[in-house]
């Protein structure tokens, strides 16, 4: 039996020849450029059908109906924050859109006069964590509450004057001061909103939440003989038909001689006839509502 070959019958030394190593580095490159090529061919001939594939996706009906939903979902909420989350910090900064159609949630800060008072707004009310959460809290700062506030003018309704550039202040005007700031800082209002002033407030209608009922500030403060109906011969602004009701408080709170009404008839003079006895401007008054 004869012997199998374990070793290459070539002559010793010739795959370390020169020679040879050369045709096998030639056969080496020439096989990796014929790969390269390979490839690159193959790249060609799918690039043109992998991109269609590619884009053809983003035209599914699955996919354009997701994108527009989450666009739309986007938009309504960003105009739902614009209308009900964001805050308005000043009453010059409330759309005017909103008079006459929409109503503001805040925190009475301060008062300032017998028919009027500044308040925080506090868009969503405790909903949107206005009062529990760490970072919706209403400042106690003056500071912090400068140039933060909406001030608001009651609609509707008149109170005495107080001391103001030189004047003296009317009877019963500290009293209705007194009723109206124990009545409303420190709670949580709503104002329907009608129109602004030249004083940059805003005329409204206020509602403050008493127990399990909701009250008119405005009508409250009538019962209470603390004001008056608001005189003018044009642009007073009650609001709703609120001035029926308005009138009935007044003659009530006469008839029962209430507030500024204990005292004799006589001797009466009305917030309006005040201003005019002082030299303020009705047409300017007027426009005050």
């Amino acid at each position: 039996m004869p012997w199998p070959k374990l070793w290459s019958s070539s002559p010793k030394g010739e795959d370390d020849s020169p020679e040879s190593i050369s045709a096998k580095a030639g056969s080496t490159w020439e096989s990796a450029t014929t790969t390269v090529a390979e490839a690159a061919q193959s790249v060609q001939r799918d690039t043109p059908e992998a991109v269609p594939a590619q884009l053809k996706a983003f035209t599914q009906p699955e996919t354009i109906v997701a994108a527009v939903l989450l666009s739309a979902t986007s938009l309504g909420f960003y105009r739902f924050y614009r209308s009900y989350l964001r805050r308005i910090p000043q009453a010059i900064n409330i759309n005017p859109g909103y008079l006459g159609r929409r109503s503001l949630v805040g925190q009475v800060t301060s008062v300032g006069d017998g028919d009027n008072f500044r308040m925080y707004h506090t868009p969503g009310g405790r909903l949107a964590g206005w009062g529990w959460l760490p970072w919706r809290r209403v400042p106690l700062e003056k500071k912090a509450l400068k140039d933060q506030t909406i001030h608001v003018r009651l609609a509707g309704i008149d109170a005495p004057e107080m001391a103001h550039f030189g004047r003296p202040s009317q009877p019963y005007a500290q009293e209705a001061l007194d009723w109206l700031t124990a009545y409303l800082v420190g709670r949580r209002v709503r104002t329907y909103v009608y129109k602004a002033d030249q004083y940059s407030r805003v005329v409204g209608t206020v509602y403050v939440w008493k127990g399990l009922f909701r009250r008119d500030v405005g009508l409250q403060m009538l019962k209470a003989g603390y004001a008056t109906i608001y005189e003018a011969k044009s642009g007073v602004e009650f609001g709703r038909a609120k001035e029926a009701r308005y009138r009935r408080a007044e003659w009530w709170a006469k008839a029962k001689r209430k507030g500024m009404w204990a005292g004799k008839k006589k001797d009466f003079e009305s917030p309006r006839e005040y201003k005019n006895r002082h030299g303020v401007g009705a047409p300017k008054e007027e426009t005050k509502q």
